[in-house]
């Protein structure tokens, strides 16, 4: 396994799902993806979702007990970190909250799941045995992670306090757009959540998948059972996207990003 990402880089995606071979079939068709089921016992799987270059993703069975209360499918983001402990227990000292771990998973790394000050989910992960995805960037992969935040003051501060990001704002079309920046490579953005907003959507990062036909891809998803929460729009100087839901309940983005 080559060197991991470097500290403050979103290195790993993952989707907890309420139907897991439902879940498979959907992105394994949408994108294309290949899956390795590995046993982690009790029958159950973590499902490595892949491109002939290596893993792009990962996806598990949502626990019974998530399922029962009526907890939806998530995507979640993963930031590769030196130390995790050590940057579980800063988290905590500006305002997160801890929901699991730290703990290791064996043969692959260290990871916490952490709450944030706003309320969005976000995990830390030190790579051992697995850096994170092996693609990214690419046709079929994640390209892009954005927070959406209602509160972007507290936001800015907590990420950049924990992780040593940069934040510069780029004026778009009627809004201001952040840019989080981990030295000089741009790693994430955030988007503020008006008005405009329903109120029962939390603070969330929101994962972005590249695709080439970002109509064409939506009208796939739509096919297999998905929805169009957002439908297809261009982002002058940036791309065309769109926001779905998978069959599962699961929200995500995919783009065409500009040449």
């Amino acid at each position: 396994m080559s060197e991991n990402y470097p500290q403050g880089h979103f290195c790993w995606t993952e989707l907890c799902s309420s139907d897991w071979q439902g879940g498979k079939t959907f992105y394994s068709d949408l994108f294309t993806w290949s899956a390795e089921d590995q046993p982690i016992g009790n029958g159950l799987y973590y499902t490595m979702l892949k491109k002939p270059q290596g893993d792009v993703a990962a996806m598990y069975q949502m626990p019974a007990d998530q399922h029962a209360q009526g907890v939806p499918s998530y995507w979640l983001s993963y930031i590769a970190v030196d130390d995790v402990d050590a940057m579980a227990d800063k988290a905590k000292s500006l305002g997160a909250t801890i929901v699991h771990g730290p703990h290791d998973v064996p043969e692959a790394g260290r990871m916490v799941l952490l709450c944030d000050p706003v309320g969005a989910m976000v995990a830390l992960w030190q790579g051992q045995g697995h850096k994170g995805a092996s693609v990214q960037n690419e046709v079929d992969t994640p390209c892009w992670f954005e927070l959406a935040t209602r509160d972007i003051e507290s936001s800015t501060n907590f990420y950049s306090e924990l992780l040593g990001w940069r934040a510069e704002l780029k004026a778009m079309e009627g809004m201001d757009y952040t840019l989080f920046k981990a030295g000089d490579t741009m790693v994430g953005g955030m988007v503020a959540m008006d008005e405009q907003w329903p109120d029962d959507i939390p603070p969330h990062w929101m994962i972005y998948f590249s695709v080439n036909d970002c109509d064409a891809q939506a009208e796939q998803a739509k096919k297999l059972g998905g929805e169009v929460c957002v439908q297809p729009m261009d982002v002058p100087e940036v791309g065309r996207f769109c926001v779905l839901t998978d069959p599962q309940g699961a929200v995500f983005s995919i783009i065409n990003l500009n040449q």
